[in-house]
């Protein structure tokens, strides 16, 4: 009998992700499962309800009018279970001792982040989990999954905040570089005009929330259709240094061998930085705290990384100076 109950609650938090999530693939990369085992479950659910709960469009999954009557049942069972898991684990906590679940989208400031939390919270187990997708680390953090999250939003591409999330944010325009071999002729110039690639292949991970989107508009923006290929950021550097693409990258990127990091002229692609907790704080320690470490790693990496440094000579600002460790 319980394991039927945990088998329809999971139905239901199946749909529930499709719909927040407004696709199959996101909602399978939220759930951890893969796309075609969560297409194969939803068509069981449809089969055993009698009909269609999503229209399948090129741009993703949208509930039927079946589909919204039964999200709306849904949605209160889910939210209870939710509670109700919560409830326990934070007995399970007061009893075995606190516990802090941090997410992040790459970023090189998560290791300092860590090491400071670690010095504030020594009695606390600190964990991380990173995914590419912003808007699936938010949804962890709204159903408890996670304590608090470190995200990046694509200039143009609004993530998804749930409701009842607070959000901190660190830098309000992040300029994005570009990543391309130092025999390629740009590499030459401090600063590269987004016309001036459009005759190389870039690099590009469609599964960053925003990422497609933010690349086509500066694309458009500068009359240019480059070729295009999809892969993995954390894996274009051989490419990069062999000069078979280029590939926009964070300004706090480590340059390797090879390989010339340079700021876009006009700075056209930006994100915005920003840590998400829920509205009642985090268990192991004031929000604000978290963000302050958060805050102090993000100064470090970035007054540490050479054309980033650069660029934020040049615009004095946005970011301050960071302290030495030894004059606080």
């Amino acid at each position: 009998m319980l394991r039927n109950v945990e088998l329809e609650v999971r139905h239901l938090r199946a749909l529930c992700a499709i719909a927040d999530a407004g696709s199959v693939r996101k909602a399978a990369r939220q759930l951890g499962m893969t796309q075609p085992s969560l297409t194969t479950q939803l068509r069981r659910i449809e089969k055993a309800l009698g009909g269609q709960l999503f229209f399948r469009e090129p741009t993703g999954s949208r509930p039927t009018p079946l589909g919204h009557a039964v999200l709306c049942r849904a949605r209160p069972i889910v939210a209870e279970m939710r509670a109700l898991i919560d409830e326990i684990a934070s007995a399970s906590v007061r009893e075995q001792g606190a516990r802090l679940h941090i997410g992040s989208t790459n970023s090189r400031a998560v290791a300092g982040w860590l090491r400071r939390l670690r010095v504030r919270l020594p009695e606390t187990d600190t964990t991380i989990r990173t995914d590419v997708s912003a808007n699936a680390l938010l949804h962890m953090v709204a159903t408890g999954q996670l304590d608090v999250a470190f995200v990046h939003e694509v200039e143009g591409a609004p993530l998804r905040v749930p409701e009842g999330l607070v959000e901190h944010e660190l830098i309000a325009r992040e300029p994005q570089f570009i990543a391309l071999s130092e025999s390629h002729p740009a590499a030459a110039r401090a600063v590269v005009h987004v016309r001036d690639l459009a005759d190389d292949q870039w690099m590009v991970d469609p599964t960053v929330d925003g990422e497609w989107a933010g690349l086509r508009r500066i694309w458009t923006a500068a009359g240019i259709t480059p070729r295009v290929v999809h892969g993995d950021y954390l894996t274009a550097v051989d490419l990069v240094t062999a000069g078979e693409v280029v590939t926009p990258c964070q300004p706090t990127a480590r340059s390797r061998p090879g390989m010339a990091v340079r700021p876009l002229h006009g700075d056209p692609l930006a994100v915005r930085l920003f840590m998400a907790c829920r509205a009642d704080g985090t268990p192991a320690a004031p929000a604000d705290a978290l963000f302050a470490d958060l805050t102090s790693s993000y100064m470090e990496i970035a007054w540490s990384s050479e054309a980033y440094r650069d660029w934020l000579v040049r615009h004095d600002g946005p970011l301050p100076v960071p302290v030495p460790a030894s004059a606080t």
